[in-house]
């Protein structure tokens, strides 16, 4: 005697699972341009290691004899499996099945795999294309009743989850359809995210919603990729499904599985001492002259290393992670393109962001400053500047993770101020080509000289002759003869002594929880 009827039973519930919403629903998600949430997993992890849990939950019908007759799986689909031979935890919604609405899950799926991720120390991936909340306005008929969002109920479990892991594990999310609701949240709460261009989009509500108080939009207009991408609610987009999956397994790369351990060492393949001749040159006299300062990380970090984040956001700032000698490192630098490198309220608030994942993941943290301060301006004080300022101060100065600055060009006032942490020990230089102050001249000269400008037969001369007496001053060897900036180096030796502060970090990174969880 055997359990065979039982295990035909068995393998037939889980044949039902894998059709999903069914041929036409399957067939529908196609002919909108979009792989199914199983063909998503497969692409995306791999080959064969997707051990799926849960597989035959789901709203089952049964005929008169009480024999199967048809089972609805759940829409959500998760489990364990493996990227670049790394265990990670993957859920993904089902739109094929009520359009990825909650209200044809069961809660428990989703809470699992969050679970499963922070008690197994374990990457998470969310495929998100649905709502994800509370079900559908069609719910409350079912239901017989109005759910009340959070605390009583499964549903404060997600959220504590959601938010909680943002603290302990790589938490990767990318969303693949219209995305609203929950859906918008669990894509936000991550610490990396992107968008599919022709094929997705996100919102807090969809166009029906938003038409009744007036505003009649498109999926796009409302919530496409460059909506979204440059508001900063995601990181990245890109043209297809695929490059996805690359990204995601890409940016996992560089990050430990948890805060329980560091970012592993690649095999290094690059020379610690390669020179590039273009860096005695990059930076132009004229220092109203901008430059391409992606040209020079790309040649000081390892060759092709260098993954950017949040590239259409807080465009002043750029942030990547890169390696350095194959150690994995965060990368702040400063863009002259965008306001001349000056701190916005967006710049901060994507420094503050970055500064703390550098923070949770053990990160060593290398800056090539050029910031001549907070952007000025009416506009500048509407946003509220100075307040994100502050707030991307205190993450410098509350972070610990080994720090290295190069200052390229410019450091003034509060914002120049905020290039190393406080009150500790950050290796630093300057390139010959750096300039720094309390403020910029130009603009103060003829407020603090005014009195003797006026006085003066020829007024432009004289401001012309201040002007050169305080810059031969203001000179950076002026600045180290004081030992106010610790060494001034040959650009093309940058690369080196990155590649030296890697390994000099490496084994100050410690594992384990920050006083602080990062926030979305």
């Amino acid at each position: 005697m055997t359990w065979k009827p039982e295990l035909d039973e068995l393998r037939a519930r889980e044949q039902m699972a894998r059709e999903m919403g069914g041929p036409d629903k399957v067939q529908r998600q196609h002919d909108g341009g979009r792989l199914t949430v199983r063909e998503r997993i497969d692409q995306l992890v791999d080959q064969g290691s997707f051990h799926e849990v849960g597989a035959i939950a789901g709203k089952a019908e049964y005929d008169a004899a009480g024999k199967l007759s048809k089972l609805t799986p759940s829409n959500c689909v998760m489990g364990r499996a493996s990227i670049d031979g790394r265990p990670v935890i993957v859920l993904g919604d089902d739109f094929t099945v009520r359009g990825g609405s909650a209200d044809a899950t069961i809660p428990m799926k989703p809470i699992l795999a969050e679970r499963m991720a922070q008690e197994l120390r374990l990457p998470i991936i969310r495929i998100i294309e649905g709502s994800g909340g509370g079900g559908s306005v069609k719910t409350i008929e079912t239901s017989g009743r109005s759910n009340l969002p959070g605390q009583l109920g499964i549903s404060q479990f997600h959220y504590q989850y959601m938010a909680d892991n943002l603290g302990i594990v790589p938490v990767v999310a990318l969303g693949l359809g219209s995305v609203a609701g929950l859906g918008a949240a669990r894509l936000a709460a991550s610490h990396y995210s992107i968008m599919t261009k022709t094929t997705s989009a996100l919102f807090v509500a969809g166009p029906p919603v938003v038409a009744g108080i007036g505003q009649n939009l498109s999926k796009q207009e409302l919530g496409g990729w460059e909506v979204q991408c440059r508001a900063g609610a995601v990181d990245h987009a890109v043209e297809t499904e695929e490059e996805a999956f690359q990204c995601a397994r890409r940016f996992l790369s560089y990050l430990p599985s948890s805060i329980h351990s560091v970012p592993a060492r690649a095999e290094p393949t690059d020379p610690t001492d390669r020179r590039e001749e273009m860096l005695f040159s990059v930076i132009p006299r004229d220092r109203r002259k901008v430059y391409k300062m992606r040209q020079i990380i790309d040649a000081v970090v390892d060759k092709g290393s260098f993954f950017e984040m949040g590239q259409m956001f807080g465009r002043p700032i750029i942030t990547g992670l890169a390696r350095l000698d194959g150690l994995p490192v965060a990368i702040l630098a400063s863009d002259p393109y965008h306001y001349g490198g000056a701190w916005t309220a967006d710049a901060c608030a994507k420094t503050v962001r970055f500064v703390d994942m550098a923070e949770t993941f053990h990160l060593p943290v290398v800056y090539l400053c050029d910031c001549p301060g907070f952007l000025i301006g009416l506009e500048a004080e509407k946003s509220a500047t100075i307040r994100h300022g502050v707030r991307a101060m205190a993450a410098i100065n509350q972070s610990s993770v080994p720090w290295c600055t190069v200052i390229v060009r410019n450091s003034f006032g509060v914002a120049g101020a905020a290039h190393v942490p406080a009150g500790r020990l950050a290796i630093r230089y300057a390139w010959l080509s750096g300039w720094w102050g309390s403020l910029p001249l130009e603009g103060g000269i003829e407020a603090a000289y005014r009195a003797e400008i006026d006085a003066a037969h020829d007024p432009k001369a004289k401001l012309a002759e201040i002007e050169a007496r305080l810059n031969a001053l203001r000179s950076p060897f002026r600045t180290a003869e004081t030992f106010w900036v610790e060494e001034i180096i040959d650009p093309r030796d940058t690369r080196k002594l990155l590649c030296e502060f890697a390994n000099l970090a490496a084994p100050l990174r410690t594992p384990g929880p920050r006083a602080f969880s990062m926030r979305p």
